[in-house]
C-alpha cells in the first residue's frame, strides 16, 4: 500500500487532496475545524525548517560563486541581473495585491486566531540598525529574517575570501544545504494530509468566498509569472543580449515544461543546461556557473509570490501596512526567495520570514498552503527561465555564445 502511495507523484496527491478537502468542507459543515489540527501539524512541520534552510542555502549559494575575482566578469553581472529582476518580481507582487485585492472582503472572524501584531513603524535607521545581528543564535532563535541573512551572507563571503583554507567549511555547508534539501522533502510528504485538513476547515468555516479568494489569487499568481517570463525575461533578451525572443522560448521550451511538471529548479537542472548550451550556444563554462547558481539563488517567481501573498494575508486580516512596510517585503522577498531551495514546497517555508517582518499572521500559510502546489509549479516555471534568460544574457554580454547555434523553428 505504501508503495502504491508513493509511486504516484506529489502533485497529484496533492491536487486530490486539494478536491477531497473541499468537498469534506462543504458536507461537514464548521465541524470539520475539527481536522484543522492536522494542517496546523504540517504548519509547525514547515516552519521547523525556516531557519536551518535558509543559513545553508545562502552560505552555499554564495559559496558556489568561487574566486570573485576569477568570475567577477560573469558572477558579477549574474549576481545583478538576479538582483533586479528579483526587486522588480516583488514589486510586481505587491502592485497586483494591492490593485486587485485578493484578500479584500473576506469575513475571517469565525477563525480563531491570536492577535494581531501592530503595523510595523520602524525607522529606516532602525531597519538598518536592526541588519546587523548582535547575536547570530538569537537571532536564528527569534527567527528574525534581515540579520539573518545578513549573517550567511557574511560567513558565504568570508568562505571566499579564506580560499583554500575555507573549502573544508564551504563543503560542510554544501552537505548541510543537501542535507536540509533532503529533510524539506521529508515534510513536503505530509503536503497531502495538511492540504486535506486545511481545506476542509477553510471550506466548512469560510465557505464559497474563501474559495473564490483562494481562486483570485492563484489566477494573479499565474499572471504575474507570465508576465514576469513574456515580458521581463523578453525584454532581457531583446535589449541586453540582442537576440531573437522567439528563438530563445523555443530553446528551452523543454527546461520550461520538465520544470511545470516537477516543481523542482533542482530537479530541471541537466535539461536547463542542455537547452541552454546545445539550442542557444551559450559556451558550457557560463552556463554551468549561472544556471546552477541560479537555481539556488535565481527565484524571481518565488519572489513575486511572496509580495502577493503578503499582501494577501493582510487583506485578510486587515492588517494596515505602510511605505515601510512594503520596502520591508521588497527586501526580505527577494532575500527570502535567494534563501529558497530549488524543491517543491520551499517557497511556502520562506513565507514564515517575509510574514512574520511585517506583522501578518502565520494563519495566512494556513490559507495558502493548500493550493500552493498548483502555484508552485508555474513560479518554477519562471524561476528556470530566468536562469536560462540571465545565462543566456550573461553570455552574450561577455562573448560566451554562438549565435549561429541558436536553432530554427524548423528544429524543433
Amino acid at each position: 500500500m505504501f508503495a502504491f502511495w508513493f509511486k504516484i507523484p506529489l502533485w497529484q496527491r496533492v491536487v486530490a487532496a486539494l478536491i477531497l478537502g473541499i468537498a469534506t468542507g462543504f458536507l461537514w459543515g464548521p465541524d470539520s475545524a475539527s481536522l484543522k489540527w492536522i494542517g496546523d501539524f504540517f504548519i509547525k512541520a514547515v516552519k521547523m525548517l525556516v531557519v536551518p534552510l535558509i543559513f545553508f542555502s545562502l552560505v552555499s549559494g554564495v559559496a558556489a560563486i568561487g574566486d570573485i575575482r576569477k568570475l567577477g566578469r560573469v558572477g558579477g553581472r549574474a549576481m545583478l541581473l538576479f538582483i533586479v529582476t528579483g526587486q522588480i518580481a516583488v514589486w510586481l507582487g505587491l502592485a497586483m495585491g494591492t490593485f486587485f485585492g485578493p484578500g479584500k472582503g473576506l469575513d475571517t472572524s469565525a477563525i480563531e486566531r491570536g492577535d494581531t501584531p501592530p503595523p510595523n513603524d520602524t525607522t529606516w535607521q532602525e531597519m538598518v540598525l536592526s541588519m546587523v545581528p548582535e547575536s547570530p543564535v538569537q537571532v536564528m532563535a527569534d527567527v528574525q529574517v534581515l540579520p539573518l541573512i545578513v549573517f550567511a551572507l557574511l560567513v558565504g563571503i568570508g568562505i571566499l575570501m579564506a580560499k583554500e583554507e575555507g573549502e573544508p567549511v564551504a563543503k560542510i555547508f554544501d552537505s548541510g544545504a543537501v542535507i536540509m534539501q533532503k529533510v524539506t522533502m521529508i515534510v513536503m510528504e505530509l503536503t497531502p494530509f495538511g492540504v486535506f485538513a486545511l481545506m476542509a476547515w477553510v471550506a466548512g468555516v469560510l465557505g464559497l468566498d474563501a474559495l473564490q479568494s483562494l481562486a483570485k489569487l492563484v489566477a494573479l499568481n499565474y499572471i504575474g509569472c507570465l508576465i514576469i517570463i513574456f515580458v521581463i525575461y523578453s525584454a532581457m533578451i531583446k535589449f541586453l543580449a540582442k537576440l531573437p525572443v522567439r528563438d530563445f522560448f523555443r530553446g528551452i521550451v523543454d527546461a520550461m515544461a520538465v520544470s511545470y511538471s516537477t516543481a523542482s529548479s533542482n530537479a530541471t537542472i541537466p535539461v536547463t543546461l542542455r537547452c541552454t548550451q546545445r539550442n542557444l550556444g551559450v559556451s558550457r563554462s557560463v552556463s554551468s556557473f549561472v544556471v546552477s547558481l541560479g537555481a539556488t539563488i535565481n527565484m524571481n517567481g518565488t519572489a513575486m509570490y511572496m509580495g502577493l501573498a503578503t499582501l494577501f494575508g493582510a487583506q485578510i486580516f486587515n492588517v494596515d501596512l505602510s511605505m515601510g512596510d512594503y520596502l520591508m517585503i521588497s527586501i526580505t522577498g527577494t532575500l527570502g526567495a535567494i534563501g529558497a531551495a530549488g524543491i517543491p514546497g520551499s517557497g511556502l517555508i520562506m513565507m514564515a520570514l517575509v510574514f512574520g517582518s511585517v506583522g501578518v499572521p502565520l494563519e495566512t500559510i494556513a490559507f495558502v498552503a493548500g493550493v500552493d502546489r498548483i502555484m508552485d509549479m508555474m513560479r518554477t516555471t519562471t524561476n528556470v527561465s530566468g536562469d536560462a534568460a540571465v545565462a543566456t544574457t550573461v553570455a552574450a554580454m561577455t562573448g560566451e555564445i554562438d549565435r549561429e547555434e541558436m536553432i530554427s523553428a524548423d528544429d524543433i
